[in-house]
């Protein structure tokens, strides 16, 4: 079906568990199917657009994004969690107000979604060959079987991938060896090295029990320790010693 059409002029979207919104109930139900149909929230849209910027000067087409969304703003909340959008003309890229973008995805396969997402695939592999040292050229291919595999494992666990996330996947990608992998073995790097401070604090421990100026609270102990021992021999005797084991106690817990 043609963007232009008037069918889909209003839809009940609901917030999701994962923080993302999720389409109940659509205006034209012959040609939406609304199960795992997701939509992208105004924060969404401005992150994607942020992520789009460096892009511009490797041929983005801002036609072909304005094409694979169809623009929405918020008609009455209806409470519960549940929103009530109607389908406005504005363009997200010019917009002021805060819109959500349905993705236009009646053809998943030829339809103006489906450019977009091919449009930034290739733009991204532009990219990422112009900033990064490749022994050999990144190909189109091989970021979309890197994706493809990354969307089947999700499907096999049961995740319900929302298009948002599909998108950031090629905005973000980063083919392995870099980017978030070094990221990743920075982190478990310095995950080691807390795992090795115990050590270190054994070590210092044992450094401060051989320092003399703390030996005092030793000697404290050891002499304390006779008049426990005389106390024990002579506990009906001399009533002053007995007196003392409650400071000792004292000193003990602080």
């Amino acid at each position: 079906m043609a963007k232009g059409t008037p069918l889909l002029e209003w839809c009940i979207v609901r917030l999701g568990e994962d923080h993302n919104w999720w389409v109940g109930e659509t205006s034209d139900p012959v040609h939406w199917d609304v199960d795992g149909l997701s939509i992208i929230d105004p924060r969404q849209v401005d992150y994607i657009i942020e992520l789009i910027e460096p892009l511009r000067e490797y041929g983005f087409d801002a036609n072909l994004f304005e094409r694979a969304f169809i623009p929405f703003r918020i008609n009455k909340d209806l409470g519960k969690g549940r929103v009530r959008l109607a389908r406005t003309k504005q363009p997200l890229l010019e917009s002021e107000e805060k819109l959500f973008a349905l993705p236009d995805v009646i053809d998943e396969e030829n339809g103006p979604y489906a450019d977009f997402l091919d449009h930034i695939t290739r733009l991204r592999v532009k990219l990422l060959n112009d900033l990064l040292d490749f022994e050999e050229k990144l190909t189109i291919d091989e970021v979309e079987d890197q994706l493809r595999e990354a969307q089947n494992n999700d499907f096999i666990e049961g995740k319900a991938v929302h298009l948002f996330q599909e998108i950031t996947a090629i905005l973000d990608f980063m083919p392995a060896g870099h980017g978030d992998d070094e990221d990743e073995t920075q982190k478990r790097s310095a995950e080691d090295e807390e795992d090795d401070l115990p050590e270190v604090e054994e070590g210092e421990e044992a450094k401060l029990k051989g320092d003399a100026s703390l030996k005092w609270d030793d000697d404290e102990e050891e002499g304390d320790a006779k008049p426990e021992k005389e106390d024990k021999d002579s506990e009906d005797d001399d009533g002053d010693d007995a007196e003392e084991k409650p400071s000792r106690g004292k000193r003990s817990r602080s």
